[in-house]
């Protein structure tokens, strides 16, 4: 059915014998695991864990992995970066272009079955961030994707017509979306960008059967919510917290685990006295409601523009002599954070690369701020970059090899603090900042051990990376460089053992799947999407 806005989306089908995959049932994302031929979800399973069971790939022969089939968008010259990662189901796969194109194509072929496309009103707003998308969800038997003037849409998976559609958001304001749906039980998750734009930040849960909205979490909590008495005055209003990357799921303790983005304004905390809950945190909701179970806060009053939005991962491990549930990430502002996902309850934190801002964490998890770090008129420099010590990029975990792997960003940035005045659908940042670039940033592909966050090896880049990893069964870590290469590691040394130049920046995350039973790894480069197989 056609968008209820005025706005006609477009689509194209070919009659191709390529067969839907079975209906992607709760179960079955449930238990993604026990199907690793498939991508059923953004990362993969709930657990985010990007890895892929799949062996046939390994270090012995991996340097015979050569390119099955190639797909690139009708329009290769459209604004936007190619960020996507496939999601695959049976014989199909599906990917988004920019700015909010969805493909579903024969992974048997590379050929095209459908193709969606949500026209751009000429006015768009894509404030600090330019125009993409990351993916889609699947549930039953549709696809579900978001898109850059925040509207999101059901597609019938085996023809790409419109089911249904909801404006989540108003672009006017700056309200977006670039992230991936999650899909959970009769349930579509989806989070929005626009935290330069001084929007007040939430989370939404819609219908999958007729997109009606079921619950709004408000990442800002409003006068009498508890956490508004961590902003002072009105400044609450326009606090940002953006929720612009996907989630992941405990279908056991039936918790949802979000990441939040920066408060607004981004480097003038003048205005928003106070740690600016929920900013710069991981909150665990329950699905059925998105009711707060608990909430954890890497940056309190983030001044550098620090978004928490980094992938959650869980996995089980023992800690201080006792198993527990974990909770691990990598976040932008270079800490390596240990959660007990039941409760929030800080385990460990570490520095996993060069920061100058803190001198360490407490026990309470907050950060010990040296004095003078603060954004200022004449710049102050701080590591890292406000790119984050890392960023949205997928990091990686094994349960193999127990190491977290995580694409790292080395890089300071002089930070600059100016006024900040509010104007409904503009920038609302209060300064700015200068990256140093050149020979004084770099980057590295880093193992660290999943339970100490103890570094056990480094593969180091030319220039600071803007993809992530993927782990495999096979004793792999696949992943891609701002130089054009897709590449794989031994995933217990980081032995650099295969690399393919794609002819473009890699900017997204690898997958794997299966086609006839045999191992397929996908990464976008440049403006297409790879399909890389043995012989």
């Amino acid at each position: 059915m056609p968008a209820r806005h005025g706005w006609c989306a477009a689509l194209t089908m070919l009659a191709l014998a390529a067969p839907a995959g079975a209906q992607v049932t709760f179960e079955r994302l449930r238990t993604a695991a026990a199907d690793p031929g498939s991508w059923l979800t953004y990362s993969g399973t709930y657990s985010s864990w990007r890895y892929s069971p799949l062996e046939e790939i390994t270090p012995a022969n991996v340097a015979s992995l050569r390119v099955a089939w190639v797909h690139q968008p009708a329009d290769p010259g459209r604004p936007g970066l190619v960020e996507t990662t496939p999601l695959v189901d049976g014989d199909v796969l599906y990917a988004t272009y920019p700015p909010s194109t969805v493909v579903a194509i024969d992974t048997r072929t590379g050929s095209q079955i459908w193709t969606w496309e949500r026209p751009m009103p000429d006015d768009l707003r894509a404030l600090g961030f330019p125009p993409t998308n990351r993916g889609v969800a699947l549930l039953g038997d549709k696809v579900f994707v978001g898109t850059v003037d925040c509207w999101l849409y059901a597609l019938d998976a085996k023809t790409g017509a419109e089911r249904w559609s909801v404006e989540v958001g108003d672009n006017a304001t700056g309200h977006s979306i670039t992230a991936a749906p999650l899909a959970l039980d009769g349930l579509v998750v989806v989070g929005v960008s626009g935290g330069e734009a001084g929007i007040r930040g939430f989370l939404d849960a819609y219908d999958a059967e007729t997109g009606a909205r079921r619950w709004r979490f408000w990442t800002i909590p409003a006068p009498g919510e508890p956490g508004n008495e961590t902003w002072g005055g009105a400044s609450w209003e326009h606090g940002a917290g953006a929720t612009w990357l996907t989630g992941s799921y405990d279908p056991e303790l039936d918790l949802l685990y979000w990441g939040i983005g920066n408060p607004g304004p981004d480097w003038n905390g003048d205005v928003r006295p106070g740690d600016n809950l929920y900013t710069c945190s991981v909150v665990a909701l329950e699905p059925a409601t998105g009711k707060l179970r608990w909430h954890f806060q890497f940056t309190p009053h983030d001044v550098h523009d620090w978004d928490a939005n980094q992938i959650q991962i869980l996995y089980d491990a023992e800690v201080g002599g006792r198993p527990r549930r974990l909770l691990a990430t990598a976040n932008r502002n270079a800490f390596f954070y240990l959660l007990d996902r039941e409760t929030g309850e800080l385990l460990h934190a570490s520095a996993y690369a060069k920061q100058t801002w803190a001198d360490g964490i407490d026990a309470q998890g907050r950060p010990l701020v040296r004095p003078g770090t603060e954004p200022s008129e004449e710049g102050t420099l701080v590591w890292p970059s406000l790119q984050g010590a890392t960023n949205w990029f997928s990091p990686s975990y094994s349960p193999r090899s127990g190491l977290f792997y995580v694409p790292v960003r080395e890089m300071g940035a002089y930070y600059f603090k100016g006024e900040a005045e509010y104007e409904a659908g503009s920038y609302y940042t209060g300064g700015g900042e200068r990256a140093l670039g050149g020979d004084q940033a770099s980057g590295a592909i880093r193992a660290l051990d999943a339970t100490t966050g103890a570094l056990r090896w480094e593969w180091k880049l030319l220039t600071p990376p803007w993809s992530g990893l993927m782990a495999t069964a096979g004793g792999l870590v696949f992943g891609g460089t701002q130089e054009g290469h897709v590449f794989a590691l031994d995933a217990a040394t980081g032995e650099p053992l295969w690399s393919f130049q794609t002819g473009g920046p890699v900017r997204t995350n690898p997958m794997s799947f299966t086609v006839g039973g045999r191992q397929h790894v996908a990464m976008a480069g440049g403006n297409a999407l790879f399909v890389f197989s043995l012989p």
